[in-house]
């Protein structure tokens, strides 16, 4: 196994802000399901669209995982 090998499992900047903005999305649309609210559940999946796109930006800012040769074929 080489010792540069920097599988950390998605653990890092942009992975978390995805993450986190996605959970706050689908909190506000399982909210809009119970209080049967149609705009504020299409406002919660705008906000986890939002959050899929914050992730992208900053990995491709450099604060996401290095692709390796593993990653580039998609395994």
């Amino acid at each position: 196994m080489s010792s540069d090998h920097a599988d950390n499992h998605g653990q890092t900047v942009a992975a978390w802000t995805a993450v986190i903005i996605m959970l706050v999305g689908s909190t506000i649309s399982a909210i809009a399901v119970v209080i049967a609210s149609p705009l504020i559940f299409w406002v919660g999946i705008v906000v986890c669209v939002l959050g899929g796109i914050a992730g992208l930006v900053l990995r491709s800012m450099g604060y996401g995982q290095e692709r390796t040769a593993l990653h580039v074929g998609g395994r």
